[in-house]
């Protein structure tokens, strides 16, 4: 926490006004990287006309966020075991889980998806797209893992799409 203060240039005491304790800082560190891969996301998925175009460009810009060294390490690797299951669940499913979950939506309302219910299709593809983005920083060919697991999540959410 020194370190931290000393860094930010503020003192330890003002440091503890704003942050209860390390967690609570590590915690609004991985707010602040899941709202900017959000930003990200939404401005990538806004360049497509379509909303399936949409949906692959969103996955796309994740996977490039979860390739950067920083949100692999803080969100991808850590933020599960030091903020727990549920808070980690909470932050995630307001911004990038959020915006899978609203394009599925859009595209069940469209008619364009065949779904009972989307929100457990939508945490099913999350899930398979964050397992991409959990191995990225282990493998040795990340275009091939980013390659093949995109094609699994295309397969999956093609048996779901309604044909014109």
């Amino acid at each position: 926490m020194e370190a931290i203060s000393r860094a930010a240039r503020v003192t330890r005491g003002a440091f503890y006004h704003h942050f209860e304790d390390k967690k609570a800082l590590f915690d609004a560190v991985v707010v602040a990287m899941q709202r900017e891969a959000a930003i990200r996301i939404e401005a990538a998925a806004r360049n497509e006309r379509k909303i399936w175009d949409r949906l692959s460009a969103g996955i796309e810009a994740y996977l490039d966020a979860c390739e950067q060294p920083d949100y692999a390490r803080i969100v991808i690797q850590e933020a599960q075991a030091v903020l727990g299951e549920a808070r980690y669940r909470e932050i995630e499913e307001t911004y990038p889980t959020a915006l899978l979950i609203a394009t599925l939506r859009a595209l069940k309302r469209d008619g364009e998806l065949h779904a009972d219910d989307v929100d457990p299709l939508s945490r099913m593809i999350d899930a398979m797209i964050c397992k991409i983005g959990l191995l990225l920083p282990h493998t040795d060919d990340p275009k091939k893992l980013r390659r093949n697991g995109q094609k699994i999540v295309a397969a999956v959410l093609e048996t779901f799409r309604k044909k014109a």
